[in-house]
């Protein structure tokens, strides 16, 4: 039984002040919520929701919880007058997000801080268990424990504009369909799908002629698949070091990036994570694709990358002009032969979903002002640009569900 903070039975859920950014809570009695709905087939039955909340990791879970705070309930719970209503559709199989694929080597004692989601704090757990395992875990406990409405799998593949009866209407719905057809309209949007897949592969001359294994981050399993090999390892971000290191104890590695790493060395606050996101927020408001949050942080300098620097293995080279069947090239002719090639080159965020809404403008980003699409107030994003890691995805269900709110505010009340 996880130690939940507060610790609320099943006959509870936890409530507090609207404006809590998690913490300590109350439970309140109230009734309870399942955490299974109908499952997909049965969502043509809940009718009009007033949110759909798209993803169930760290941001969608947060948005989710302070809207069931705020009074929302599950569609298939008993009616109440002036209810509003919401669910969760995660296209995944089982709770945990994104952390049910990360690789099995990625333990708890070695992953980028995991913090707690609002009003149930991750409870102690053995630092050598894999990350995979254990956040899923928390992840299931908590969707039990707070009472959220989640259905999967569900996954969302378009999200479209209802044309209004009237044209002076502004309060048409949203259509969201998923894979198997089937559509459920919704007032408003959360979309927390994250960034896990939509893997970015850049192209270089010479790529399909490589005759080795060419694989991505998403699809690294451990390093012993490699024993033995030359490894060119892509990428100069905190995934491509930790996985360099990795496996450079049982294969030799060449490292390459674009632009030279920049390294600290000093503790990395909660000050310098606040002017991180700050950052990358100050590009998503000017309409400008976001960036990633390590783009601004720079990579620390952890214990076990310091004992690769004194084997010599985080020895940079400039990114090679081509590829050829045997390896990789520069511009000066070397050559550096290769067995596999692992493009630790990040991710893209995954809104192909969101295409039909044209939210993106002339900067090729979608402008933002906080969690809401400033060209279409009936969406919000988060796990996107600032919210990307778990430093900001807290906060941003937080502001997620009270911008939910005033819009539903706003509407005008049907005539009855």
């Amino acid at each position: 039984m996880l130690d939940v903070e507060p610790a609320c039975s099943a006959r509870h859920r936890v409530t507090g002040r609207p404006d809590d950014d998690g913490g300590r809570a109350r439970c309140a009695d109230v009734i309870p919520s399942p955490t299974t709905g109908p499952g997909p087939s049965g969502l043509d039955a809940v009718g009009t929701v007033d949110a759909v909340v798209v993803g169930a990791g760290q941001a969608g879970l947060s948005a989710a919880w302070h809207l069931r705070r705020r009074g929302f309930v599950a569609p298939w719970e008993p009616a109440t007058a002036g209810r509003r209503t919401f669910v969760v559709l995660d296209g995944e199989d089982g709770p945990g997000g994104a952390w049910r694929h990360r690789w099995k080597s990625l333990r708890m004692a070695t992953v980028n801080k995991v913090h707690d989601l609002p009003g149930m704090a991750l409870p102690t757990v053995d630092p050598a268990e894999p990350s995979r395992d254990a956040v899923p875990r928390y992840y299931a406990a908590y969707e039990r424990e707070a009472g959220l409405p989640v259905v999967r799998p569900a996954r969302v593949t378009r999200v479209t504009r209802v044309e209004p009866v009237d044209p002076d209407d502004g309060a048409a719905p949203l259509r969201v369909t998923l894979t198997d057809g089937r559509t459920l309209l919704a007032r408003t949007v959360v979309n927390a799908t994250g960034t896990w897949t939509k893997p970015f592969w850049p192209y270089y001359p010479g790529q399909e002629t490589f005759r080795g294994r060419q694989l991505h981050t998403a699809d690294y399993v451990r390093a012993e698949d490699f024993a033995g090999q030359h490894v060119v390892v892509v990428g100069g971000g905190i995934s491509a070091v930790q996985l360099l290191a990795e496996i450079s104890e049982v294969a030799s590695t060449t490292w390459v990036t674009r632009r030279e790493p920049v390294w600290r060395d000093d503790e990395f606050t909660q000050q310098a994570g606040h002017d991180a996101v700050a950052l990358v927020d100050e590009r998503v408001r000017a309409g400008l694709p976001p960036g990633s949050v390590v783009s601004v942080t720079g990579l620390i300098l952890t214990p076990a990358l310091r004992d690769a620097a004194a084997r010599g293995v985080l020895v940079r080279r400039p990114m090679f002009e081509r590829i050829t069947p045997d390896g990789v090239a520069w511009a000066d002719g070397t050559e550096q032969h290769a067995d596999a090639i692992l493009w630790a080159t990040g991710f893209r965020a995954a809104l192909d979903h969101l295409a039909p809404l044209h939210l993106r403008g002339p900067g090729g980003g979608i402008m933002m002002d906080g969690t809401r699409v400033v060209a279409e107030p009936r969406v919000q994003l988060v796990g996107y640009g600032p919210s990307a890691s778990t430093i900001g995805a807290n906060r941003a269900g937080r502001d997620a569900a009270r911008e939910v709110a005033r819009y539903l505010d706003a509407l005008p009340i049907p005539a009855t």
